[in-house]
């Protein structure tokens, strides 16, 4: 009779197990659509075996709970996938608005108004000294050339300011970009807590896939590592070691202002902001368009807005306005540029001049002694500067040439990010598609697994039936007893 009892214990034992595996397979069923989730199967456990005089018998099986289905190694990549995604994508959004400024078009082809006809005002400024050759005396003409000149000035002016507002409005974005970051910080630092206090030891299920998912998403933020340590939880630092989760505690990035600019600090005070800059993410990608890509067409900027300012002047101080009176200023930069520090050039520069006949067309006359200007029809000045549209005047090159190479370098820039994003993007979709294969529910499989353990708990109930048919003969000795 104890062998009968145990037999009905191993029956139950049995029952239970299918019917928690039954449950497992209606719990990955149900969450096929959910973000996050993580596929998961039963945990088997064979029960401890009972002997009988010399043999040993089986006591069937339990299950202990259910076992994700995660590969480390994959969401590894993912993570870092992910940053380097995110990191090129902002990128690639401040690169893509900056180009409009020049061409007037994003690379989807939208066409924007663009304040920047700087390269065409170039051309037209030098045409129009070329075209007063014809009749120096000519106010109308010189008019032109004054016209011109405010034109080519408010574009500088205006590209300047529209890429000052574009360095803000990323300098904002940082701010709340951090804002999301420690919140999720927080939300990983609690999750530790629980996990490590309720499944230290085994797999966590949806505690797991609630942090995995918290952790995907910081890494669209900003560059992180990650760290698993006992009882189940995980470090996180900045990709350049700066603490950020130790178990149950988070560290919060904190902000700053340096030179008109955020920083960021860690929860030790460190400046972090390079750590950032270089670590992917959003942040990232957004740090290296404000701190690099946009200080380097400003730069480029200056310095041809304070190169023509500066040739233009010399150029028609060295001859003769209409009345004969020496040559003044016709451009004005702010006070205390330079040509090894131009900064702000493209943004004051001015046009100081209001009367065209301070226009300094002539030059000295040839053959006179003592020197004497040329008269009112003079032109010879007006030459020398009309030909600096063509000469090397900024950087070894023409002014023109120089702003189309900056458009050009920025294009080429831009395509290159836009290229690197497209191969990120699809290299991010393949380590999904695996992930999702080792991870993911597929409800085939799910079906197949469900006919398993309903067969296998169609046995178990059978056995049931057996043994109670076993228990009547037993009782009723001699007494032919059947079954079906």
């Amino acid at each position: 009779m104890a062998t009968i009892g145990t037999a009905f214990n191993i029956a139950t034992g049995a029952l239970d197990a299918d019917q928690a595996a039954l449950d497992i397979v209606a719990n990955n069923t149900a969450n096929v659509n959910t973000p996050g989730y993580t596929l998961e199967t039963p945990t088997w456990h064979q029960n401890e075996s009972s002997s009988l005089g010399n043999v040993s018998f089986g006591m069937g099986v339990q299950v202990t709970g259910a076992q994700s289905q995660r590969d480390r190694v994959l969401e590894q990549a993912m993570q870092q996938q992910t940053q380097t995604e995110s990191a090129s994508s902002a990128r690639l959004t401040a690169l893509n608005q900056m180009q409009a400024l020049f061409t007037g078009a994003t690379s989807t082809g939208t066409t924007t108004s663009a304040t920047s006809g700087i390269g065409t005002d170039l051309s037209n400024f030098f045409d129009a000294l070329s075209s007063l050759e014809s009749n120096p005396a000519d106010i109308a003409q010189r008019q032109s050339v004054l016209s011109a000149a405010g034109t080519l000035a408010s574009d500088f002016n205006g590209a300047a300011s529209q890429l000052e507002s574009q360095g803000q409005s990323l300098d904002e974005q940082t701010t709340s970009i951090v804002g999301q970051a420690n919140s999720l910080l927080q939300d990983i630092a609690h999750l530790n807590l629980q996990i490590e206090s309720t499944s230290p030891n085994q797999d966590a299920g949806t505690l797991e896939d609630q942090r995995q998912q918290d952790l995907t998403q910081l890494s669209q933020l900003i560059g992180i590592r990650t760290v698993p340590t006992e009882s189940n939880g995980l470090t996180v630092t900045t990709m350049g070691g700066a603490l950020l989760v130790s178990g149950g505690q988070a560290g919060q990035i904190t902000t700053g202002e340096q030179d008109g600019v955020t920083h960021f600090y860690d929860a030790q005070g460190a400046d972090i902001t390079a750590d950032l800059t270089s670590g992917g993410g959003q942040l990232g990608g957004t740090l290296t368009a404000r701190d690099q890509d946009i200080p380097q067409v400003e730069t480029t900027l200056d310095q041809l807005a304070y190169a023509v300012a500066t040739s233009i002047n010399t150029q028609n101080q060295a001859g003769y306005d209409l009345n004969g009176a020496a040559g003044t200023a016709i451009f004005s930069l702010p006070a205390g540029v330079t040509a090894q520090d131009p900064t702000g050039s493209a943004a004051g520069i001015e046009v100081a001049m209001t009367d065209p006949a301070k226009i300094a067309a002539a030059g000295i006359a040839a053959g006179s002694s003592p020197p004497a200007p040329e008269g009112p029809s003079g032109d010879s000045n007006l030459v020398t500067m009309a030909n600096l549209g063509n000469s090397g005047i900024v950087d070894g090159i023409s002014p023109t040439s120089f702003f189309s190479n900056m458009v050009t370098s920025l294009g080429s820039l831009t395509a290159e990010v836009q290229s690197d994003n497209t191969a990120q993007q699809a290299a991010l979709t393949q380590l999904q598609d695996q992930i999702n294969t080792v991870s993911g529910v597929n409800l085939n499989d799910e079906a197949a697994q469900l006919e398993t353990f309903e067969q296998s708990y169609q046995a178990a109930s059978k056995l049931f039936t057996v043994l109670d048919q076993v228990m009547v003969s037993a009782l009723n000795l001699g007494v032919e007893t059947t079954y079906s």
